[in-house]
């Protein structure tokens, strides 16, 4: 029982550390887009290029894109982290089952000792 429950709890851990570097890879891949079109509108105040213009346009559809997947992994990893509790062990004392009525029963009563012997001597 002991054992499952460690397993539930490194099946959890293991669920929400997979949702957290998910939603790090894509605040990671926000933060590179971004810098990429702030890159690219800098360039765009000398002459305007329109595969310049093109690109920016995509890169900006890319972020739309990457911003909502990682709104989407957070959502999850919340229902991932809410969903996977696992419920703490509680050590039941042991009951002992009465003794069956059908069954016989005997009294034994052993006798005790009679002779009294002193540590070291011998009983003749």
């Amino acid at each position: 029982m002991i054992l499952a429950e460690r397993a539930a709890r490194l099946a959890a851990e293991a669920e929400r550390d997979q949702s957290r570097s998910a939603a790090s890879q894509a605040d990671a891949l926000v933060a590179h887009l971004s810098l990429e079109i702030e890159k690219l509108k800098r360039t765009l105040y000398g002459v305007r290029s329109e595969s310049k213009q093109r690109l920016l346009d995509q890169l900006e559809l890319q972020l739309e894109d990457a911003q909502a997947a990682a709104t989407e992994d957070e959502l999850a990893a919340e229902r991932t982290a809410s969903s996977s509790v696992v419920a703490p062990f509680e050590r039941r004392r042991p009951v002992r089952k009465p003794f069956p009525a059908h069954l016989p029963r005997e009294r034994v009563v052993v006798a005790a000792p009679t002779a009294l012997h002193h540590c070291g001597e011998r009983s003749s």
